[in-house]
């Protein structure tokens, strides 16, 4: 019999607590037809009047997955193609996919961003072509075929960013900058690092919507559970405008953890398809750089797996203090280390403690905690940043989940299901 190694030795002792899952009450507005509202704000006359018959019109797809991308990138081409013009698909991320577009494509076809599907073709490639300067001199790029096309219209989620504050963060704006820009686009940008990015987004943005074919922004705000909670659209003249009051709005519905100090946070997954950065720091309150705080007080935390889609891009796992087998042996170094190095961020994919299953993974972050009740140790579990309507608790928080006006507790305290292999699944 295979004798044990001495890390699972130290860490056989190791006490898990019971938990309980709990409900988290958010404020929940609601779209209730996505494609509905797209050609209803798509028709009105200050914005079909942009759409002329005959033009080539690129529509651009970012590595987010975002709630109903599919059927808003669909009913976009759709209502493009009934004005008489030419949509094609454009994957709009830097240098996710890692950095090919093959890559990328394949991102954007895993969300159901095909071209049977949309009616319209994608055209993927990394090529750019300089457009011209910000007016501070700084060159800038976007996608070869989207700077060649009559028109373009961005699609983007409003949301606040993972390593900076300023009034555009995740939206619009950065779609162009970052997403249009490619990797060499996106790396031109990076380039004076995450302290001037807020800077940077409406000095880049502007001289995109000065010298690119821009036509008009859709806009797209998600509630705390994943839903998409607002739709809106900016033609090209109003998009400096109209975006920051969304982004206070997108603010002010994004998930949290209404239990922020903790001595454990264990995350069941991390992905390009969840955050920029595997897991929102904006919860976690794991931060890649000193410009940006907020979110949880973690001591410790456990990253237990990589997501399927984001296709073994690793970003988010090095933000772990432990990992498992399993989510190493998933991680791509070519495309992980493209998105690292354009970013000029590495921290979120360095390589955490790697233990051998779930169980050694979490014991070890609770048993090496440190300073904390190692008999009720306050431990929180989510799936992921996307997912925090429910989470589950330790025992020693049940009393301020029962003292919280918007949080419940669904299920009484129970084992986490351990496998025969010391996993969670």
């Amino acid at each position: 019999m295979k004798e044990k190694s001495v890390v699972s030795i130290l860490l056989q002792d190791a006490y898990i607590p019971k938990m309980a899952k709990v409900r988290q009450n958010f404020p929940r507005p609601l779209v209730e037809n996505p494609a509905a509202r797209v050609r209803e704000l798509y028709f009105q006359q200050k914005i079909r009047k942009m759409v002329k018959p005959g033009m080539s019109v690129a529509v651009t797809c970012g590595s987010r997955k975002i709630a109903n991308l599919k059927e808003i990138i669909r009913e976009i081409c759709v209502c493009t193609k009934e004005l008489g013009a030419h949509p094609f698909i454009i994957p709009a991320m830097g240098s996710h996919g890692g950095a090919t577009a093959e890559g990328q494509r394949e991102i954007i076809e895993g969300y159901g961003v095909t071209e049977e599907y949309c009616q319209a073709p994608i055209k993927s490639s990394m090529e750019v072509v300089k457009i011209g300067y910000t007016q501070e001199g700084q060159e800038v790029y976007i996608d070869k075929n989207a700077a060649g096309a009559d028109g373009i219209i961005v699609v983007g989620r409003i949301k606040p960013h993972t390593d900076f504050r300023g009034p555009y963060e995740s939206g619009v704006m950065k779609m162009m900058v970052i997403g249009l820009g490619k990797q060499h686009g996106a790396e031109v940008f990076h380039r004076s690092g995450p302290k001037h990015m807020a800077h940077n987004i409406p000095l880049f943005g502007k001289a995109i919507i000065e010298h690119a074919p821009i036509l008009f922004g859709f806009a797209i705000i998600e509630n705390a559970y994943d839903e998409t909670a607002q739709i809106e659209v900016m033609p090209r003249e109003e998009i400096e405008g109209k975006e920051p009051p969304l982004l206070e709005e997108a603010k002010r519905l994004m998930a949290k953890s209404y239990i922020e100090d903790v001595d454990l946070l264990i995350v069941d997954q991390v992905g390009k398809d969840i955050s920029g950065d595997g897991m929102d720091p904006n919860i976690t309150g794991r931060f890649c750089n000193p410009y940006v705080s907020g979110g949880m007080n973690a001591k410790k935390m456990a990253v237990l797996d990589i997501s399927e889609d984001s296709h073994g891009q690793m970003v988010g796992i090095g933000y772990g203090d432990t990992t498992t087998r399993r989510a190493f042996e998933k991680c791509d170094l070519e495309a992980s280390y493209p998105n690292a190095l354009t970013s000029t961020t590495f921290s979120p994919f360095r390589i955490p403690l790697i233990l051998k299953n779930d169980r050694e993974a979490i014991g070890a972050c609770l048993k090496y905690c440190g300073d904390n009740d190692k008999e009720r140790p306050r431990v929180i579990r989510i799936k992921d940043t996307l997912h925090m309507g429910e989470i589950w608790v330790s025992e020693a928080l049940i009393p301020e989940v029962e003292k919280h006006p918007y949080m419940e507790v669904m299920t009484e305290l129970m084992e986490l299901p351990f496998d025969e292999k010391g996993n969670l699944w």
